[in-house]
């Protein structure tokens, strides 16, 4: 994106790149601009749920913007859309492999109840509320990024033909889009309602519609291991309302099930949702090297099949001794 500012926008374009590059996440002094981005990474769940819920994103971006008229622009998402698949590969198998093995350790030890976190948690396995804890934090950030639910930009760039939407053209309209509506979440009188909004300017709630749909079929391989070792627990995606920074829930404190809360009931409950302090450290004790060929940690299973199809044993990096 950098070269395509210095190569096509003359000084603006220039002076835009150099910000660009002048955040960096997580900085204090030019953090990024959104909080998906800035979110710690402290250990390989936290990196796997990055690559599975916020690098969908830039797939569901990357594949609008590649809509766009600007030639440059359309070629350039293109080529990255290959990147980001990868991406979302690394998250899908990771939390897979993350799931198998808290659930074989836990058939082997007898373990009926997944929600028994510290029994769970002595076999030296990430628990399954813990991995749905994650899995809401890493949602409502990664749903920020979609911006807002009605937006004038977003009918602009569509108008203008800079931006399309997801799969643009295997969508079934006149794609302009001058007397559709669409329908948009939004809360209306303290409650949760659907309201029709021209389809122009709710192009950022489709968009978002989409990435939902799309993470749903992933988080159906992680409920098909549990289903298959025989356990009565299901992960899934909170509610677009809950713990949103962005749009038309940032005022708004709701639950995964989509329950509107005080501040004092939010403020006793979130512990219940969201990872704690406790949540993380465990996790921390839990990223030890293993180095040996063939030997995985105990917390992820191995792979069905390595890298170009390698054996499980195969030494892909010689450390010295």
């Amino acid at each position: 994106m950098v070269y395509l500012l210095h190569r096509y926008f003359g000084r603006d374009g220039r002076e835009e790149a150099d910000e660009l590059l002048r955040r960096q996440s997580g900085s204090e002094d030019a953090p990024r601009m959104l909080g998906a981005f800035n979110e710690a990474t402290p250990d390989w769940l936290s990196f796997f749920m990055f690559t599975f819920f916020t690098d969908r994103d830039g797939k569901m971006q990357l594949e609008s913007l590649a809509q766009s008229g600007f030639d440059p622009l359309s070629r350039t998402c293109r080529f990255m859309l290959t990147e980001e698949a990868h991406h979302m590969f690394v998250g899908t198998t990771g939390i897979s492999r993350v799931v198998q093995a808290t659930c074989d350790a836990m058939k082997a030890a007898g373990i009926d109840d997944p929600t028994q976190v510290e029994r769970v948690r002595a076999l030296g396995v990430i628990d399954l509320p813990t991995i749905q804890k994650k899995m809401n934090l890493h949602f409502a950030l990664s749903l920020d990024l979609f911006g807002s639910e009605v937006s004038t930009n977003a009918a602009n760039f569509f108008s203008s033909g800079l931006k399309g939407r997801y799969q643009e053209t295997k969508i079934d309209d006149d794609h302009q889009l001058k007397d559709s509506t669409y329908p948009v979440l939004k809360l209306v009188d303290g409650q949760v309602r659907l309201v029709h909004e021209p389809a122009l300017t709710a192009l950022n709630m489709r968009l978002r519609d989409d990435y939902v749909e799309d993470c749903e079929r992933g988080i159906q391989r992680w409920n098909k291991i549990i289903q298959e070792s025989g356990f009565d627990l299901q992960l899934g995606l909170p509610h677009v309302a809950f713990y949103r920074q962005i749009g038309e829930f940032r005022d708004a404190q709701a639950s995964p099930d989509g329950e509107l809360l005080d501040a004092a009931t939010w403020a006793r409950r979130r512990h219940e949702w969201l990872p704690t302090e406790e949540d993380g450290e465990f996790i921390a004790t839990l990223m030890q090297p293993e180095a040996r060929p063939g030997q995985f940690a105990r917390w992820i299973a191995p792979p069905r099949v390595g890298i170009d199809n390698r054996p499980g044993d195969f030494e892909y990096v010689k450390i010295a001794s």
